[in-house]
């Protein structure tokens, strides 16, 4: 039996393009922010997060009882409760909330991902939890990199160079996708320090330092601050 394959596909506008179309999985990644504060919000007891792709639906979503958290432009929307800091979540005590949840591109990027078997939540945050889950259950695989707008970003390439590293060990998966490569190449490149790398040469990086949000930025670039993987079934993500 052949191992699973991998693909990357580096902006949401290119995942319609990819090979693996039939029995897959799909690992959304959002670095910088939004896939390192739906673990970090699980991780401060969140039951379920309901991801939107616009705002329009958060006022629905406040009249059931749910938590709004929105960012865009890598801001708090006025008159949400919270955006999408995942250093501010863990000081938060959401046990047992619920939160519609809707940002500039990761949620975007979740929500892209649903035609897959199975839809999981992937960052540095969850990296060991995510990697064991998808060699405990070997299942073709896309990552798909939410970027900014649409155009590539270094953050995300970088993750999923390093989860190709560690999936591709042993053989355990495969690839013949350039992208693949390129990643794990990136992933070499930056010799095991994301958060140096990024801080040099990521746009992203940039614009939130620019709006404070120097904590956010090192926290996303640990390993397993967040062991938990979510997942998205019926549009609401649980663990």
């Amino acid at each position: 039996m052949n191992p699973p394959r991998i693909e990357i596909s580096l902006t949401p506008a290119l995942y319609e393009y990819r090979s693996i179309r039939e029995h897959h999985t799909t690992v959304a990644v959002d670095i910088l922010r939004a896939t390192t504060a739906v673990c970090a919000a699980f991780q401060a007891g969140v039951d379920e997060i309901v991801p939107l792709d616009s705002l329009d639906a958060l006022d629905k979503y406040r009249k059931l009882g749910y938590l709004r958290a929105a960012e865009r432009g890598g801001k708090k929307v006025d008159g949400a409760e919270c955006g999408n800091s995942p250093t501010e979540y863990l000081t938060m005590n959401l046990r047992g909330q619920r939160m519609a949840y809707s940002t500039t591109n990761g949620t975007v990027c979740i929500l892209r991902g649903s035609d897959a078997d199975r839809t999981l939540v992937g960052a540095f945050a969850n990296i060991t939890a995510l990697t064991q889950r998808l060699l405990d259950d070997p299942q073709d695989l896309v990552i798909l990199c939410s970027g900014w707008k649409n155009d590539f970003s270094i953050e995300d390439t970088l993750f999923a160079g390093a989860l190709c590293q560690r999936l591709m060990t042993d053989e355990m998966y495969t690839t013949t996708h350039d992208a693949v490569h390129m990643a794990k190449d990136l992933w070499l490149i930056c010799k095991g320090d994301p958060y140096g790398y990024s801080l040099r040469h990521a746009s992203h990086v940039q614009r939130l330092i620019g709006f404070g949000a120097e904590r956010d930025i090192e926290f996303a670039f640990r390993n397993d601050t967040c062991p938990i993987v979510p997942v998205l079934k019926e549009g609401r993500l649980t663990i």
